[in-house]
C-alpha cells in the first residue's frame, strides 16, 4: 500500500474473539447455575410443604403406628423415603422431558444435541439429596408425635 492509501485488506485476532466467547459461556453457565439453584429451593419448599400436609393429615395414623410398637426411627424412615420419591419421580419426568426436547430439537432443526449421562446422574442425585433435605423436618415432626394426642387429634 502507498502511503495514505486506504487499507484493502482487514487482519482478525481470533485470541479476541475467543476470549469474548469464553467470557460469555462463563457468564451464562453462571446465570444457569443460578437458575438451577432457585429452581430447587423453590421445588425444595414445595416438597416440604407437600410432606406437612401428608403428616397433618395422617397423624392418627402416625399416632397408631406408635402405639402398637413403630420406633421414632421406623417413622423418619417412611416419611424420608416418601419425600424421596416423590422427588425421584419428579426428577424423572424432568429428565424425560429434557431427552425429549433434545431430540425433537435434533429431528425438527437439524440441530446436533449431545446426551450427557453424567449430568442426568447428578440432577438425579440432586434431586434425591433435596428430598432428604426438605423432607427431615416433617419426617422429625412426624417421629416426634405423642401417640396419646396423635390418637386423639381430630
Amino acid at each position: 500500500l502507498k502511503p495514505g492509501a486506504q487499507d484493502d485488506f482487514r487482519v482478525a485476532n481470533f485470541s479476541e474473539f475467543i476470549r469474548a466467547r469464553n467470557e460469555t459461556s462463563a457468564t451464562l453457565g453462571m446465570l444457569l447455575a443460578a437458575t438451577a439453584a432457585i429452581a430447587l429451593l423453590v421445588g425444595g419448599i414445595g416438597i416440604m410443604n407437600i410432606m406437612l400436609v401428608s403428616v397433618t393429615e395422617r397423624t392418627r395414623e402416625i399416632g397408631l403406628r406408635l402405639a402398637v410398637g413403630a420406633s421414632q426411627g421406623d417413622i423418619l424412615m417412611q416419611f424420608l423415603v416418601e419425600a424421596v420419591t416423590l422427588c425421584l419421580i419428579g426428577s424423572l419426568f424432568g429428565v424425560a422431558i429434557g431427552v425429549g426436547s433434545g431430540e425433537l430439537i435434533k429431528y425438527l432443526g437439524d440441530i446436533p444435541v449431545r446426551l450427557n449421562i453424567p449430568i442426568i446422574f447428578i440432577a438425579i442425585s440432586s434431586a434425591a439429596f433435596v428430598g432428604i433435605f426438605f423432607g427431615f423436618y416433617p419426617a422429625r415432626k412426624a417421629s416426634r408425635l405423642n401417640p396419646i394426642d396423635a390418637l386423639r387429634y381430630e
